[in-house]
């Protein structure tokens, strides 16, 4: 293929036409070359908006597409497996939104499916790894500059009511955990580089949207090890995380949504002091579709594999059915 990789993305979710196509357009050696909806109109109108040259009418017109190398797949949720198989199979490559499937289950029939697509790259789109301040964030924890990591916290919340939208439709995947309780679960994963060995969980469920809006998780990662995190659908919008070693402590002051027109902080502090550490503003979707990108034009493994994506279904599945026994549950 030539060193610019032609993207095609599936749906004009909000997502898609507010945040990672604006930001594709920034990236290097990227093309977005056509946008498909269930409604041509609108396809059309996202297309002229976007000034995307092509639109389609139906997903499986993009996916006939021969001009199109990759797909962003952003669908409602209980789609996501689905039309990310069915692009692998009409030979293009996939960036998928959180989270990767409907349950554990689920996202290892999507693995299965690529194991017939060597080939092919795909990838899970969690979009804040990518960002330098979680780069930096990692390395801190990593190079031993907390001391031993003991402890993660997040919170991630927001208050929204409306019936009609995607995240409070309980068929769809909606609910808090699936929506913004994924981050929380990843980053805990992302810190420790393992994953818990077992999890005990509280979970609210709006008694009419039917889908969770609170959950407060403890995530045992073994040998006094933990992680535990809150997060709402009605509740205040916040979000913060940190990370407690035995000689200091990280602090993120806007962990996910990092702004894209402003500078983010990261807070460093031990016995002598805190360091702030001002990262200047970038767009992590646009580092996260570059990195994907480089992967299919090198022919390199993709900077998050699906293994990680099973793993964090799998936790989310645990807190899950913590919620429902009100016991501790084992994600393995």
């Amino acid at each position: 293929m030539s060193n610019r990789v032609r993207w095609g993305i599936l749906s004009t979710a909000r997502i898609a036409r507010e945040k990672v196509i604006p930001a594709m357009f920034k990236g290097v050696g990227i093309d977005v070359v056509a946008i498909a909806s269930r409604a041509e109109d609108a396809a059309r109108e996202a297309a002229d908006a976007l000034r995307i040259p092509r639109a389609h009418a139906t997903y499986e017109a993009l996916l006939e597409d021969s001009e199109v190398d990759a797909v962003y797949v952003c669908v409602p949720n209980h789609l996501h497996v689905t039309w990310t198989i069915r692009a692998l199979e009409a030979g293009k490559h996939v960036l998928c939104e959180k989270p990767i499937g409907m349950d554990t289950e689920d996202a290892e029939r999507l693995v299965a499916a690529a194991a017939r697509f060597p080939e092919l790259k795909v990838m899970e789109a969690f979009m804040y790894r990518f960002h330098p301040q979680w780069i930096e964030a990692k390395r801190l924890v990593d190079d031993g500059a907390i001391g031993r990591l003991q402890h993660v916290h997040s919170h991630f919340s927001y208050f929204k009511l409306d019936p009609t939208n995607i995240r409070n439709q309980v068929e769809a995947g909606g609910g808090g955990l699936m929506d913004i309780g994924s981050y929380d679960v990843s980053l805990s994963r992302f810190l420790f580089d393992r994953e818990p060995d077992r999890v005990v969980a509280s979970v609210d469920y709006d008694p009419d949207l039917k889908i969770d809006r609170l959950v407060s998780a403890l995530l045992d990662f073994g040998e006094g090890r933990t992680a535990t995190f809150t997060c709402g659908t009605q509740l205040i919008r916040h979000q913060r995380a940190q990370a407690f070693g035995s000689d200091g402590r990280v602090e993120l002051e806007i962990p996910f949504n990092a702004p894209q027109d402003g500078p983010t902080r990261l807070w460093h502090e031990t016995e002598s002091g805190t360091c702030e550490r001002v990262f200047d503003r970038v767009d992590q979707y646009t580092l996260q579709v570059e990195a994907f990108s480089n992967a299919i034009r090198d022919d390199t493994p993709v900077p998050t594999p699906l293994a990680d994506a099973v793993a964090n279904m799998r936790t989310i599945d645990a807190i899950v059915e913590s919620g429902r026994t009100r016991g501790w549950v084992s994600p393995t």
